[in-house]
């Protein structure tokens, strides 16, 4: 029930954003998740790059901090991540997580999108 969308192949410099839609969701449990973005470079392993807890602030790995935003959007159940000044190495498969603050709640991660950035 958790669908990506966005991905694509951009020049260095470019842009993209990714959405990841919770369509099933009732909007009410949907506020009791935090959403983070996390990628997957070839060879290497699934690192977390951006975080949107369902309360407080939002967190970025260095890597990406100044260039990605995350954002929410309760009513539409769906959480955005706007990638500017895209450089090679943000090459990956990009995956959106859910994860609820209750254990009584599953997890849920979205299905995987490429992005690749490439001249």
């Amino acid at each position: 029930q958790i669908v990506e969308s966005g991905g694509g192949e951009v020049q260095p410099g470019g842009s993209l954003r990714l959405s990841c839609r919770a369509s099933r969701m009732i909007t009410s449990t949907f506020w009791g998740y935090s959403t983070d973005w996390y990628r997957q470079a070839p060879g290497k392993e699934r690192e977390v790059i951006a975080r949107a807890p369902n309360s407080g602030s939002t967190d970025y790995a260095d890597s990406v901090k100044g260039r990605f935003t995350i954002s929410r959007d309760s009513s539409k159940k769906t959480v955005f991540l706007q990638m500017n000044s895209l450089k090679p190495e943000d090459t990956a498969v990009y995956y959106c997580n859910f994860k609820h603050s209750s254990t009584q709640f599953p997890e849920y991660w979205g299905q995987g999108i490429q992005v690749t950035v490439s001249s």
